[in-house]
């Protein structure tokens, strides 16, 4: 489980979320993306879904994932979006729950709250590492840099960092972060991908290049490109 997070909101955690989840599924890898900010969910308008689902009752023993529904712009990779009753359940225990159920071999992408309140620091104490996204400005990359260390201070490994916005990747991010940079990702000019269609209900994801940036951070997390890949110029 990947906790995609970085403390400043408008930054693109929810779109490098589901960015990701979609470029591995492309790439034949199922994954699931989890909407983990209740308070202000995102994730199922942005993938073509609802923004809220009903979960299992929990006195069931079914995980939340029965209430995931597939991604309508892309095979293999489903999405989770925030609980109904989200005031009564616990964050943490449905995090817990997901990444205990989610099938072996697939890739779960949680899309944290901004902030850093207790609900955005739960997705830490539960993922198998951090994914930090920030933009390339000062607000962005000092927020990012708190997240970064309070990842650590769980002892969650930060695995990378994705700079959104970006023509370049200024000097210095990724000895600020302390990790590698896995994906610089362009402003979108287009509301469609490669083959002229829409992407779900985002424009941003429906642009190539964007496209391309997220396939190249999933092999870069997966560890198919090398860890020093360090995509700063386009």
């Amino acid at each position: 489980m990947l906790a995609v997070t970085g403390g400043k909101g408008g930054t693109g955690k929810t779109t490098t979320a589901l960015g990701l989840a979609r470029a591995f599924g492309r790439a034949g890898t199922p994954a699931i993306a989890v909407d983990a900010d209740w308070d202000l969910p995102d994730l199922g308008a942005l993938s073509g879904v609802r923004r809220r689902v009903t979960y299992p009752d929990r006195r069931d023993d079914d995980s939340p994932l029965a209430a995931a529904v597939a991604d309508a712009g892309a095979p293999a990779v489903r999405v989770l979006p925030a609980p109904t009753d989200s005031r009564d359940r616990d964050l943490r225990g449905s995090l817990r729950a997901v990444g205990a159920s989610a099938p072996q071999g697939t890739r779960v992408l949680v899309d944290c709250p901004a902030g850093a309140a207790p609900d955005a620091v739960a997705p830490l104490r539960v993922a198998d590492g951090a994914l930090l996204v920030t933009e390339p400005c000062a607000a962005a990359l000092r927020d990012a840099a708190k997240t970064a260390a309070v990842a650590r201070r769980l002892d969650t490994p930060v695995v990378g960092a994705v700079v959104t916005r970006a023509t370049v990747v200024p000097p210095g991010v990724r000895d600020l972060l302390g990790c590698p940079i896995v994906a610089r990702v362009p402003r979108a000019s287009a509301p469609q991908d490669g083959n002229g269609n829409a992407s779900g209900s985002d424009p941003v994801l429906g642009d190539g290049r964007v496209v391309d940036a997220y396939a190249r951070g999933a092999d870069a997390v997966a560890g198919t490109s090398p860890s020093e890949t360090d995509p700063t110029r386009a």
